[in-house]
């Protein structure tokens, strides 16, 4: 029930278990080896890592999609055709230079001039539509609930959920009221806040109000800069106080700034045109799952895209918080009204008041030959067990569509641990694996980083759906998604899963018990062509 898609901050266990001086610790247990694969396993070069997505797997040890091997082996020479790709998401960096050539344009719509030439609904709709107008940080879904008070759908047990988050955030508050504390006193004993691990040694021992931040920092600086030390509390401080802040703070208003009725489906003329959103940085989400699919690739700059042919169709619909099912249905049918045949959602969410409309939505893009490609989740849960929204089947009934994937995460290496530790999982409510950890992608304002979670696994997938669909245009997205299931590798080996990284066969937590190829996609695309 945490904002389950926006980037993970898997290092911060680390700053907690440097210290040591009066807050909790973060220990780390081992578990029991059970790799099986007599391979060679080297630890990746820097240029490999970033690019560890697009190996292969008997050639290169890790569970790669085979992507270069397809551009090299099947794809030379060949030119495919042009795929739209809505990204429904925080907003895309559309001015980015490694995605700027890629980004969809509305040909019909004269820019700027305030009239829906193409009369869609939406005006000066050039790159896509932003249907959270300003907004940015939002509550959870299971805070609106309970906002809503008794009587409402679920009330008893998001009012329970909440009280159990805001309570488990008191421990990090703590911990990161201390360590803010602590770099205060030596930002302001120092006079500067990029003081060393010399120059905190140096601190005498007369100044007795500094010895716990020296003891603090001699350990933190020990172990990293003071440079990425403040990156990695940046983001946990966002985090943390947009936990209490917004998102599980019953008291917060959002929406207000959208000024449309978030409840009434009907109500649609709101939002803008600008799909980067009102605070770039807020779109590192979506610039990131973009970049994935399709930033130029072989151009020297940052990672490469799995596609060659997509043209970024961006839906800003998910703000800092959990996603109104009103905007994501809506975003849906926006990209399959203009022109989308591949749409990526790397949100959800565990409390859904109105997921009739995102049903309906995605049943009309199957009803358009759409392919929907949705994460799976960043919470080690069984979906089997967990309601997920949006999936394409609830409480173990049968799929109420056929044009959706869901995808679950892999890390960089083969054996026990190749599944994401955080991501979800389930025999019959997760498709398919693709790499989602130490993903190197695309960030706003020319930037590029390595982010994690299923939300960089379905992009990946989304981006072979793409090849497919471009060099192969005559198949349907249900074949495509056939294709993709299909030609996956399969993994006989154990690995760890859930919150209690219990051992079990990879063939287990998904339908496929496979993990995505490329290369085979390509192959079997080309073979069902025919």
């Amino acid at each position: 029930m945490k904002r389950i898609f926006r980037p993970l901050y898997l290092s911060l266990g680390l700053i907690f278990a440097l210290v040591s001086c009066g807050t909790p610790k973060v220990i780390a247990t081992s578990v029991e080896n059970v790799d099986q694969l007599p391979l060679k396993i080297t630890p990746l070069a820097e240029n490999d890592l970033q690019r560890w997505s697009h190996l292969d797997f008997v050639k290169d040890t890790v569970p790669g999609m085979s992507v270069d091997k397809a551009y090299a082996e099947l794809l030379k020479g060949k030119k495919g055709q042009k795929v739209i790709v809505g990204i429904v998401d925080s907003g895309v960096d559309i001015n980015h230079e490694d995605l700027k050539a890629v980004i969809w344009t509305n040909t019909k719509e004269i820019p700027g001039n305030g009239i829906d030439d193409d009369k869609n609904g939406y005006i000066d709709d050039i790159h896509g539509w932003n249907f959270l107008g300003d907004a940015v940080h939002e509550q959870l879904e299971m805070t609106r609930i309970v906002k809503k008070g008794p009587g409402t759908p679920d009330y008893e047990k998001a009012k329970a959920e909440l009280e159990k988050e805001r309570k488990e955030l008191m421990g990090p508050k703590q911990q990161l009221d201390f360590i803010l504390n602590a770099e205060k006193a030596l930002t302001e004993y120092f006079k500067k806040s990029d003081f060393t691990l010399e120059e905190v040694k140096n601190i005498p021992d007369t100044e007795t109000s500094l010895a716990q931040p020296k003891a603090v920092f001699t350990q933190v600086l020990s172990q990293t800069t003071k440079k990425e030390f403040d990156k990695e509390m940046e983001s946990f401080k966002d985090y943390v106080y947009g936990q209490l802040n917004y998102n599980l703070n019953v008291d917060f208003d959002g929406r207000s700034i959208v000024g449309d009725n978030p409840n009434d489906i009907t109500d649609t003329k709101y939002g803008n045109n600008n799909v980067i959103g009102p605070e770039p940085k807020e779109a590192k989400h979506g610039t990131h799952v973009a970049g994935i699919v399709a930033q130029l690739r072989g151009n020297n700059l940052g990672g490469d895209g799995v596609t060659n042919n997509a043209q970024i169709m961006t839906l800003r619909a998910v703000p800092n918080g959990d996603e109104y099912d009103k905007d994501i249905a809506l975003a849906i049918r926006y990209a399959v009204d203009n022109g989308a045949k591949v749409i990526n959602g790397s949100f959800g969410k565990y409390f859904s008041q109105n997921k009739e409309w995102v049903i309906d939505a995605i049943k009309y893009a199957e009803s358009k030959d759409v392919l929907v490609v949705i994460a799976a989740g960043n919470e080690s849960y069984d979906l089997d067990v967990t309601n997920k929204y949006p999936n394409d089947t609830y409480d173990n009934s049968p799929e109420y569509a056929k044009n959706v994937l869901i995808i679950g995460a892999l890390s960089p290496s083969y054996g026990s641990k190749m599944v994401a530790s955080f991501s979800n999982y389930g025999k019959n409510n997760v498709d398919i694996f693709a790499p989602g950890d130490k993903i190197y992608a695309t960030t706003p304002l020319n930037t590029y980083e390595y982010l994690q979670g299923t939300s960089m696994a379905s992009p990946n997938v989304a981006g072979v759906a793409t090849l497919i669909r471009s060099y192969y245009p005559s198949l349907t997205a249900v074949q495509v998604k056939q294709i993709i299931m299909e030609s996956g590798t399969p993994m006989k080996n154990e690995v760890l899963v859930g919150e209690t990284k219990q051992k079990v066969k990879f063939s287990d937590i998904s339908k496929s018990g496979r993990i995505v190829n490329a290369y085979n996609a390509l192959l079997l695309a080309e073979k069902m062509a025919k």
